[in-house]
């Protein structure tokens, strides 16, 4: 089997209009992909920097897949939240990327965005908080009925991930 090892960390997020930000992540791949190693998912500590917009989380991720085709090649996705000074939290940015598919060191950036949800919504989220989600977070990376949303960008999620590819040759795949 063809294996796929990703080594990096979620370096932090910017571009969010309040602080105190912790992300919940998850790696999702094809029916034909195995976890060899490593956790499909995590969540950062919060980070409330005083003097920038930018949280560093620097939160690390290793996992080490198999696979017996290129279909359903990984995905990362995120729920960015917002922790204020009461412990309350608010999601404020679903997102996705693909993990890079060429084997070496990659800096990714993944943009975010959140429902905007209905104008009476929008209201309620002003002067009380909270907001719209989504009901079911698989709609983030499976695409089937995004385009029907309407959204708000929110900011980025930045990562450094290491690709290690092996044994991809012996099915006639060269990089």
């Amino acid at each position: 089997m063809a294996e796929v090892h990703v080594i990096g960390q979620i370096i932090g997020a910017n571009g969010f209009p309040e602080n105190g930000l912790f992300c919940k992540w998850g790696i999702h791949t094809g029916s034909a992909w195995k976890v060899l190693a490593g956790l499909r998912e995590g969540q950062t500590q919060v980070d409330n920097p005083q003097l920038d917009d930018t949280a560093y989380w620097y939160h690390p991720i290793d996992i080490h897949f198999a696979t017996k085709g290129l279909q359903g090649w990984p995905k990362i996705h995120f729920q960015v939240w917002h922790q204020d000074g009461y412990g309350r939290n608010e999601l404020y940015g679903y997102g996705f990327c693909h993990i890079p598919t060429s084997p070496g060191i990659h800096k990714v950036d993944c943009d975010t965005w959140r429902p905007a949800g209905t104008f009476r919504e929008q209201v309620s989220q002003f002067f009380l908080g909270g907001g719209p989600q989504l009901k079911n977070p698989d709609l983030v990376y499976s695409g089937a009925d995004r385009f029907n949303l309407k959204t708000i960008a929110m900011g980025k999620v930045h990562l450094r991930l290491g690709i290690i590819l092996r044994n991809f040759d012996k099915f006639g795949i060269e990089f």
